[in-house]
């Protein structure tokens, strides 16, 4: 942070509301525009021609109310594509075009947004709320099965909750404070040296080298860790940074990668075992794996057909995120992480493996079992004052 947002204003230039931290509207402030807006209203002179709209689209970029009309259209989309298979067929096969285009065209000039996180939540309540008004009431389903159901949308609900606390980012105390562990191991290294033997002193140094390989990231301007990339979405530099993950609003690094893996496969497995039990129940006569491509008389009610409508939705839904489990499962597996695969691709610094699932660099990698071990006991990274409950969403 600057030393000029950091020392006290001075009388004659007023504090604008974006600077203050603790200001009430400071998440609607468009400095000059509303300034100029309010100064008018409290003078009683006329709105100035233009600035009205310059006002009403800061506070509609920062209350998000652009995603309103997508999420009532999404129901509306599914009601029409259950009204025959043929309207099923090209609404469900354009409608991620869709949804793409509506993003870009309302959020070009939005870095982070929350229009691909509440898509994803309204989409997991709204298929929820069918299972209990349309395949519940049909008897098929047992209350074993629907409590399985509910603990695992309320499972992903929480797991996605952690992962949004914070990704690890890297701040100036961090390298403060590695500075200082660094020269107690020097210095204990300087006591004990003479009955150290030579073997562990070498693994001491190789580990040293891991540790001191710090570098100072040319925007943030402050020192990171090995492995710590900048995120140009968040404006910060992340520990161990993986990716920025559209669908939560926030990067996946060191301190939520896990719980970011632990989100997938809760909502995998959970939307895996809603949809079989929704094609067993529209299609008793058929098997699980044909039931989703031929079910005969499933479109002779409204309801049912609207049932298989957002099965058939789920399954690309899932599809998808299924495709990210496996990518990550993958780069950990070989102990890398997607911002060093790019980096690996766009370098050709990298090998493809497994027809281009993941990217081996070959600089980290230990093997597989090392591999898993050193994501699953890797230390959380420091929690950076922005990782607060205000950032859950």
């Amino acid at each position: 942070m600057k030393w000029e947002k950091l020392k006290p204003p001075e009388p004659d230039e007023p504090m604008c509301c974006c600077e203050c931290d603790n200001h009430q509207y400071g998440c609607c402030c468009d400095c000059e525009d509303l300034d100029e807006a309010f100064n008018r209203w409290l003078k009683n002179k006329p709105t100035k021609s233009g600035c009205q709209p310059a006002v009403l689209r800061a506070i509609i970029d920062n209350l998000e109310v652009s995603m309103i009309p997508a999420l009532l259209l999404l129901p509306v989309l599914l009601r029409v594509a259950a009204l025959h298979y043929l309207l099923g067929l090209i609404i469900l096969t354009a409608l991620p075009g869709l949804v793409l285009w509506y993003y870009y065209a309302t959020h070009r000039k939005k870095k982070r947004t929350l229009f691909f996180l509440t898509l994803a939540l309204y989409s997991l309540a709204h298929m929820y709320y069918l299972f209990i008004t349309e395949i519940l009431p049909r008897g098929d389903v047992s209350q074993l099965q629907l409590c399985a159901v509910t603990a695992g949308m309320i499972f992903t609900i929480v797991s996605l909750i952690h992962t949004k606390r914070g990704p690890g980012f890297v701040t100036a105390s961090l390298y403060e404070a590695h500075s200082h562990s660094k020269e107690g191991k020097e210095e204990s290294t300087q006591v004990n040296g003479s009955i150290q033997s030579e073997a562990s002193s070498g693994l001491q140094i190789t580990k040293e080298t891991q540790t001191t390989n710090w570098s100072r990231c040319p925007v943030c301007k402050i020192m990171r860790p090995p492995r710590a990339g900048h995120c140009r979405t968040c404006g910060s530099c992340v520990q161990r940074l993986d990716h920025h993950c559209i669908w939560i609003n926030s990067c996946v690094g060191q301190a939520n990668h896990r719980s970011f893996l632990l989100t997938l496969c809760v909502f995998v497995l959970t939307s895996l075992y809603g949809i079989s039990l929704v094609l067993c129940s529209l299609c008793p006569q058929q098997y699980l794996m044909t039931a989703l491509f031929y079910c005969p008389g499933v479109y002779g009610q409204f309801s049912t057909a609207l049932c298989f409508t957002c099965a058939w939705y789920s399954s690309i839904v899932t599809g998808g995120l299924l495709y990210l489990l496996v990518v990550q499962v993958l780069n950990i597996s070989f102990n890398v992480t997607e911002r060093e695969a790019q980096l690996a691709l766009r370098y050709k610094a990298g090998q493809s493996r497994l027809w281009g699932l993941v990217i081996n660099t070959g600089e980290h990698s230990r093997g597989f079992y090392q591999n898993w071990v050193e994501f699953l006991t890797m230390a959380d990274a420091s929690v950076s004052p922005r990782s607060s409950l205000t950032d859950l969403v």
